[in-house]
């Protein structure tokens, strides 16, 4: 049996810009962004590269999230933890159903715990540290142990497709219910920062060492982020039988893999194009009815350029009104996909177009002017929202007004 529709009926996020939905809405608006110098991760680039950190020590993550011990939990699943329990209470849904999924993604894992400790493992007695976080290393354990906290019975399993990840996470979701696997999914990710990607992404030469300026000719690159983001799904005539309020529709969604470079995207954006190509389609539009597109735009030199040429391929000449978060919150890896549909869905709700910080000169290869304030009161049906992960995963959804 077929159940096409599937709308999202919660949300939950902890980012830079906020520890909730409310407070990410308010400093979207407000144009507040939360790229700073680092000053919570220990990295011999504290004070020097910018990020966008969550402004909460791990204790005070964990009286957000408030697990029942902080024993074993990583940042990681904290974040994740506190997004998914605000997503659960505004959807209401009875998360310990076994026809409830959860999907999560991340890129990291609970490195951040486990690089501090991992050589001590082999020590003849470790330290009691060690016995609590090594097992955190594996990156499906923060979901796994999420769902044992929320004494979720139903599939639970973990993506990581570095950047498109939660994104894939919502397609997964997504299809499950279609075919009749589950009822909802809770679907999403999470990622903290931590030595291992900040020192990744630095030895790739990618890191701006001031707040990212995305799709503007200027740009020297990213900044990196944290952030827990989720979001539930379910069939929407079990929605509506429960009186639940739709927030969106997942209307389309698509996911291709081009596999160009291990960390660059194709010149041409191809395989961006076809991504975005076949969500449209899936969700039975045009290029015309999009409203609004959440780009990737993470301000690196190739990305935004390949992006660009691939957005000016799909529209033509009439490009609608884009943005790039990343401006506000940094990329946040393996939880972007899930912040940016959050925001996307925002957008849906509050006929909002959310502005593009740091812009000031459009790219020669693709002279394209992103939103440059912040605004409501716009009519918004569907909104795009790209992803695009390293390796060539690239992944776009359509998300639509109920």
């Amino acid at each position: 049996m077929s159940h096409d529709r599937v709308v999202i009926t919660g949300m939950g996020i902890v980012s830079a810009i906020g520890h909730d939905a409310r407070s990410n809405l308010r400093a979207l608006l407000e144009e507040r962004s939360g790229i700073a110098p680092i000053t919570r991760l220990s990295t011999r680039f504290r004070g020097e590269i910018p990020a966008g950190e969550v402004q909460l020590t791990d204790d005070a993550l964990g009286a957000l999230a408030a697990p029942s011990s902080m024993r074993g939990w990583t940042r990681t699943a904290l974040l994740g933890l506190a997004a998914i329990k605000e997503a659960i209470q505004q959807s209401g849904i009875e998360h310990r159903s076994p026809r409830v999924g959860l999907i999560s993604a991340t890129t990291a894992g609970g490195i951040d715990k486990s690089e501090p400790i991992y050589t001590r493992f082999f020590e003849e007695d470790p330290p009691d540290e060690v016995r609590q976080y090594i097992g955190t290393h594996d990156p499906g354990e923060h979901a796994e142990r999420i769902a044992r906290e929320l004494g979720m019975s139903g599939m639970v399993t973990t993506i990581s497709t570095a950047c498109s990840s939660s994104a894939n996470a919502m397609i997964l979701g997504t299809r499950l219910i279609r075919a009749g696997l589950l009822d909802a999914a809770i679907v999403g990710g999470a990622d903290a920062l931590c030595r291992f990607t900040v020192n990744g992404f630095n030895s790739l030469m990618i890191l701006d060492r001031e707040p990212c300026r995305p799709f503007d000719r200027r740009r020297a690159g990213l900044n990196l982020g944290e952030a827990g983001a989720y979001l539930v799904i379910e069939r929407e005539d079990l929605a509506r039988a429960r009186a639940a309020r739709s927030l969106a529709v997942v209307s389309g969604f698509a996911n291709t893999n081009e596999a160009f470079h291990a960390t660059a995207s194709s010149p041409d954006g191809e395989g961006a194009l076809l991504a975005m190509t076949r969500a449209i389609q899936k969700a039975g539009l045009t290029a015309q009815d999009i409203d609004h597109v959440n780009v990737h735009g993470t301000g690196t030199l190739n990305n935004d350029s390949s992006e660009g040429k691939a957005l000016m391929r799909l529209f033509s000449d009439a490009v609608p009104p884009f943005t790039s978060t990343k401006s506000f919150t940094g990329h946040t890896l393996g939880a972007a996909g899930a912040v940016e549909a959050i925001y996307s869905a925002l957008a849906l709700m509050e006929g909002a177009h959310f502005a593009t910080l740091r812009f000031a000169e459009p790219l020669d290869e693709a002279p394209l002017t992103p939103v440059l304030r912040s605004s409501t009161g716009h009519r918004i049906r569907h909104v795009l929202s790209n992803s695009f992960g390293f390796g060539g995963n690239n992944t776009a959804l359509v998300l639509s007004a109920p």
